[in-house]
């Protein structure tokens, strides 16, 4: 499969705004199930964001700890994903990943996806 590349990581204060970027070239990323998951030390992986596989009525969902903060979107022009992440704490500090896989509902679980991205590392400081 084509690979994922996601960019927009770095540092950034508590209380500010980043947004995550995943480049899906070759894809039409309509056709997948997408979703964003982080990583932080010693922790076990997250799912962070899901949007379903559809152009219309795409389905979205969060993990309990970033509803009403993070926002996941993408272009599909552009074939990019996006994770629109405002009021950030620093406990979202982690190695953030995107994942696809071809059809299918939003799913926070790893398992439901073949194909991964390097990750891009995400530094909140208080």
């Amino acid at each position: 499969q084509a690979p994922l590349v996601e960019s927009g990581g770095g540092s950034v204060q508590a209380g500010g705004s980043l947004t995550l970027s995943c480049a899906a070239s070759g894809y039409t990323v309509s056709w997948y199930l997408m979703g964003w998951f982080r990583q932080a030390p010693g922790k076990e992986r997250e799912g962070v964001a899901s949007i379903s596989a559809g152009r219309e009525g795409a389905n979205e969902i969060y993990a309990d700890s970033v509803k009403g903060r993070f926002t996941i979107s993408r272009a599909g022009a552009k074939r990019m994903l996006y994770l629109q992440r405002d009021g950030v704490k620093p406990e979202d500090t982690a190695m953030y990943y995107c994942a696809t896989k071809l059809g299918g509902g939003a799913s926070r679980r790893g398992s439901e996806y073949d194909n991964w991205g390097q990750g891009t590392q995400v530094t909140v400081s208080s």
